[in-house]
């Protein structure tokens, strides 16, 4: 099979991937609002200098943040370095814990532990294109006009960096 009909395919499989996310997410969201379940998550905050790197999740408007769900018997620590890993390709660095906050966010009761990273350069990222489709860095002003999710807002408006 030629290169090109495998990238094809590849495409065809992403996108339905992210088909399948977004009414995912959309019907999960339905669910939670009935439900009201407590969750708890863990997610990266990435500077590059200034800049801040933020993640377009393919069933999401806003902008984020590497993280996710803290899997049971695992630490918020190792859930962010796993989520990490996972979502853009990046090994383990030393994070460095900054809090959580709290709020019902998507219909759940969400609990979200911080971690920061600061880094010299970006290194290459690696993208699913299936949950992730988009990564990039913004600047302090450019982080005021961005959308971003609920509980990223949240921690922002804490002040960056605290």
């Amino acid at each position: 099979m030629p290169s090109t009909e495998r990238t094809r395919s590849t495409k065809m499989i992403d996108a339905l991937w992210r088909v399948a996310l977004r009414l995912g997410f959309r019907l999960a969201r339905v669910w939670w609002r009935f439900r009201r379940p407590h969750h708890e998550g863990a997610l990266v905050v990435i500077y590059v200098g200034q800049a801040l790197l933020l993640l377009k999740s393919s069933y999401r408007a806003e902008w984020g943040l590497p993280g996710g769900s803290i899997h049971p018997g695992e630490t918020p620590a190792a859930a962010a370095q796993r989520e990490m890993e996972e979502e853009i390709g990046l090994p383990p660095y030393p994070l460095i814990p900054k809090g959580s906050v709290c709020g019902v966010w998507d219909g759940r009761i969400d609990r979200v532990h911080f971690f920061e990273l600061h880094l010299e350069r970006l290194p290459e990222l690696r993208l699913d294109h299936r949950e992730i489709v988009a990564a990039r860095l913004v600047s302090p002003e450019q982080l005021r006009e961005t959308a971003l999710t609920a509980a990223v807002a949240a921690y922002m408006s804490k002040g960056p960096g605290n």
